[in-house]
């Protein structure tokens, strides 16, 4: 991509492109920002792990528990 594109449209090395076809053209344009970006700080103060980590203990508790009756 010539210079003078880049300096005029701010791409920097490290951008992202959404690629498309538009007939025989292929047309590039510039993401701003990734898509996960979008997501920063939108659980922030949430406990969305807590239920996730309950679950595991259980689990775990569980294979323990019908090992040892397994065992014993």
């Amino acid at each position: 991509m010539p210079k003078e594109v880049r300096a005029k449209l701010k791409i920097e090395p490290g951008t992202f492109f959404r690629v498309r076809l538009n007939k025989n053209n292929i047309v590039l344009t510039p993401i701003r920002k990734m898509p996960v970006d979008n997501l920063y700080g939108r659980f922030a103060g949430e406990k969305i792990l807590d239920e996730l980590e309950k679950e595991h203990a259980e689990e775990i508790t569980h294979i323990a528990h019908s090992s040892k009756l397994a065992a014993g």
